[in-house]
């Protein structure tokens, strides 16, 4: 399976939709997308995971680069529409407590 990034860009946000899985395979074009949006001071970037229904602790390192970048250059970064299963990772691991997550959590109840 592969990775559609599609980035939307507004007015100090922008907003990238991922579809398909997130592994060893696909987290380099992720990391090339995401990155650069996060050296942008007060820009805020949504990352829409609706139609990410795997990821693998790949994925979570990107995120976690992507979480010191904002801190490194005052951006934020939301992570939204999160399916359950992908969720679960950052639980596990406890990202949940320390990177903003949108509570709208999609593909079945807790």
């Amino acid at each position: 399976m592969n990775l559609s990034v599609d980035v939307v860009e507004e007015t100090n946000k922008s907003i990238v939709n991922l579809a398909g899985e997130i592994d060893a395979y696909t987290a380099p074009e992720l990391k090339e997308a995401l990155l650069p949006l996060t050296k942008q001071s007060g820009h805020l970037v949504e990352v829409d995971l609706e139609q990410v229904n795997y990821m693998d602790s790949t994925g979570l390192g990107i995120f976690i680069s992507a979480l010191k970048s904002t801190k490194e250059n005052n951006s934020q970064m939301t992570l939204v529409n999160i399916q359950d299963r992908v969720l679960r990772l950052f639980k596990i691991t406890g990202l949940d407590e320390i990177m903003d997550i949108n509570s709208a959590i999609r593909g079945g109840s807790e």
